[in-house]
């Protein structure tokens, strides 16, 4: 992998990411853009102790344009995009629209391909992988900045999530502080911990759903499962066998299997709801897929450290059923409580049946 650093015209970071070392990034960002200015602020909700960034900027982000003034398209023809260069293999760059930004953290965009009309689920192993290591660098990078606490990789996919781009691209948050839903983890680790005096509640659960029927699948290094208490009607975990606190702790034997399984899953999400009475055939199913890493805090409170978190990936659709949406309603949206309509041991047998032959 090569790695070649920039900067856009409003002074923006862009990183490309090659597979040849020879690749050449000579490109120059000569767009007439002012320098970015931002007002995102984290403030704390009194009540429930979570943190919401006010981040009124983002009203005048792109919203859904032509596929022929894609932003995240190389720049051709005389239309400048946010990558200047006239074809990339992965791209990384300074959101234009952060939610966090300064002191209150970083957002980045990851742009996977420069092919439009493709997704993640297109791309080869080798395309995948240094994907991967472009996550991987990322999170080593932004460990370094004193605002960053926690690195959230995650794509958002299909408009009915609430994309506002098609072109296939994820991004990279960069929290300032523990995120609500890891501090859930951590004291449930914690109290398992205390409970069972030692065993790490991550491996537990690995090991429970390896022992039963909600496997999905499984490689030398990786395991997929539809978790016992699923939130989504369609919701995979994704976790490597052994026990590692994000992405840089990774082996490389874990590293090269990744593309294969990772695919594979993305490739069966999009099957889900093909054949008779279900959808069209094709038909790109909407997902989210975000990586849950430790925080770069040693010690994270309660008697745990940071290896005793677990790096996985979870991977689901609000899609129910052909054509219909699960909608977060009054019990999910109003007291937290999810009601599924698919059960999980139902949803591990649709994603077997639907494996590429």
């Amino acid at each position: 992998m090569k790695k070649t650093s920039t900067r856009l015209a409003d002074g923006r970071e862009l990183i490309y990411y090659d597979a040849r070392d020879d690749s050449v990034r000579a490109a120059v960002d000569r767009r007439p853009l002012d320098p970015i200015s931002t007002a995102s602020q984290i403030r704390e909700d009194p009540l429930l102790g979570d943190a919401v960034a006010i981040a009124s900027h983002r009203q005048g982000r792109t919203y859904h344009p032509p596929a022929d003034e894609c932003p995240l398209c190389p720049s051709a023809g005389g239309r400048m995009s946010e990558i200047p260069d006239s074809s990339y293999d992965v791209v990384v760059f300074e959101n234009r629209f952060p939610s966090l930004a300064g002191d209150s953290g970083r957002c980045e965009v990851v742009c996977f391909t420069s092919d439009h009309d493709a997704s993640f689920a297109d791309l080869t192993e080798e395309q995948a992988r240094l994907v991967l290591d472009a996550w991987t660098d990322r999170t080593a990078e932004l460990s370094h900045l004193p605002s960053v606490e926690q690195v959230f990789c995650f794509e958002n996919r299909g408009a009915e999530i609430g994309v506002t781009l098609g072109h296939p691209h994820g991004q990279i948050y960069g929290y300032p502080f523990t995120t609500p839903r890891t501090a859930l983890m951590l004291r449930s680790l914690a109290a398992h911990k205390e409970k069972t005096g030692g065993a790490n509640l991550f491996d537990d659960v690995v090991a429970r759903e390896r022992a039963g029927e909600r496997v999905v699948l499984e490689g030398e290094h990786w395991v997929a499962f539809v978790p016992y208490a699923a939130h989504w009607p369609y919701e995979v975990h994704l976790y490597p066998k052994r026990r590692v606190p994000d992405l840089l702790a990774l082996d490389e034997v874990a590293r090269t299997e990744f593309p294969q399984l990772y695919l594979e899953l993305l490739r069966r999400f999009d099957r889900i709801f093909d054949g008779p009475g279900e959808g069209e055939k094709g038909d790109p199913v909407p997902y989210i897929a975000a990586w849950h890493q430790a925080p770069f805090t040693a010690d994270l409170g309660a008697g745990v450290n940071r290896d005793d978190f677990a790096l996985h990936l979870e991977l689901f659709t609000i899609r129910r059923t052909s054509g219909k949406l699960k909608f977060l309603a009054g019990s999910e949206s109003g007291m937290s409580v999810f009601i599924n309509d698919v059960p999980p041991e139902a949803a591990a047998q649709r994603l077997r049946e639907v494996a590429s032959s």
